[in-house]
């Protein structure tokens, strides 16, 4: 078999085993030599002909197993659609996609959809599945619907205690369970008052957001409440925060270096912007670093991997930014250099001073490298005794430059 034809076989298996297959997925099943899946998809396939192999531990030593048969007729066994939060997506970073015949099944999500006759264009997908449950609070938009992929049978309750806490008590809850299957289940209720018991494994869940009045909800827009992030004074306040995301630019997919994390609320506010967008964090106190942790699980940004270590060293060897925002150290010896130095070519580098030593060293960063300058002022309106006047914060310089 010549190694640039199909030799990998990826079937999607739903509840019904082998009578859900079409005849061609069958027949790549029977003539393979070497079929690998998780145990459960291994009893769904039987009868095999070829040598059964449920997935190691840990799962990435499945890649090598695979990999040594390249050339020999190989079978992947995965759940429903193997390109939707499925292992296809990884196999084909490792083989080219002229070596794969893939025959995928309706997905958990289109199972859970046609069953609630929800339209699944219009309702948030996630995984919860070997991820933390927190992912899903971005999500939680008021008139929203969700469908997550459960890690275990556990995880509905922990949504629904979750939703209560953040006030979204009131939305409904839907747990499938086994779709497509002889054990298909599906049971409703609120999350105020779940209780449903014995729950399987696998289980989808669908959400119906309703929102009280208090409800916690992570808006669209940049620039969310002070409150939202614990701070112990450290904080782009949200007026300058929200003009420096504008200033930041982000878009799909990219990567923010912040450099003097704080409480992270610049490189949080970057990863809500797009749910592919990263942030590395750079934060020298470990306390801070720790704090921003848990603001990022508390927003559920996941993406904002926290750096505990003084720039411009603790920038070496990170894997070069599109963006990146100097929020506090601007004025240390080198980090600055560091920074551009790594900045890919039509990055943006953001840079808010409040000093007048930073101001300086601004200044003369500008005459050398362009960029746009502008000073931010911002009062806000506090009680003065029985009346109301306006108190200014410390006025903050922001500079923004293109690298060509």
């Amino acid at each position: 078999m010549a190694p640039n034809s199909p030799w990998l076989t990826i079937i999607g298996i739903g509840e019904d085993g082998r009578a859900g297959l079409s005849p061609r997925a069958l027949a790549a099943l029977d003539q393979a030599a070497f079929v690998i899946g998780g145990t459960r998809h291994l009893e769904l396939a039987e009868p095999l002909s070829g040598q059964a192999q449920p997935w190691p531990s840990p799962f990435a030593d499945a890649y090598a197993l695979i990999l040594a048969r390249r050339g020999e007729p190989t079978c992947v066994l995965a759940t429903g659609d193997p390109f939707h939060y499925g292992v296809g997506a990884e196999l084909a970073r490792l083989i080219p996609a002229e070596e794969i015949a893939c025959f995928p099944q309706p997905s958990a999500f289109s199972l859970a959809a046609a069953r609630l006759g929800w339209s699944l264009p219009e309702c948030d997908c996630v995984s919860l599945h070997g991820r933390a449950l927190e992912r899903i609070i971005p999500h939680l938009q008021p008139g929203g619907r969700i469908l997550a992929l459960s890690w275990d049978g556990s995880t509905p309750d922990k949504l629904a205690e979750l939703l209560k806490a953040r006030g979204f008590g009131a939305s409904v809850i839907t747990v499938c369970e086994a779709l497509g299957g002889p054990r298909e289940r599906i049971r409703r209720t609120n999350a105020a008052d779940f209780s449903l018991l014995e729950i399987g494994p696998l289980n989808t869940v669908a959400i119906e957001v309703l929102a009280e009045r208090d409800a916690r909800i992570v808006t669209l827009a940049p620039g969310l409440p002070d409150a939202f992030f614990e701070n112990d004074g450290q904080l782009t306040k949200a007026e300058i925060r929200a003009l420096t995301l504008a200033a930041l630019a982000p878009k799909a997919g990219e990567l923010l270096w912040d450099i003097g994390l704080g409480a992270g609320s610049v490189g949080i506010e970057w990863c809500l912007r797009h749910p592919r967008n990263r942030c590395i964090g750079i934060e020298e106190r470990p306390e801070r670093a720790e704090r921003a942790r848990r603001n990022a699980l508390d927003l559920g940004t996941a993406t904002l991997d926290i750096r505990i270590g003084r720039a411009p060293d603790a920038l070496v060897d990170l894997p070069a930014p599109d963006a990146i925002f100097i929020g506090g150290g601007a004025s240390e010896a080198g980090v600055f250099d560091a920074a551009w130095a790594a900045l890919k070519p039509g990055g943006r580098l953001v840079v808010n001073g409040v000093t007048l030593e930073t101001e300086t060293l601004l200044g003369n960063l500008y005459a050398r490298h362009g960029g746009t300058m502008r000073r931010l002022a911002v009062s806000r309106l506090e009680p003065v005794g029985g009346m109301h006047g306006w108190r200014a914060a410390m006025p903050v310089m922001q500079w923004m430059v293109v690298k060509p």
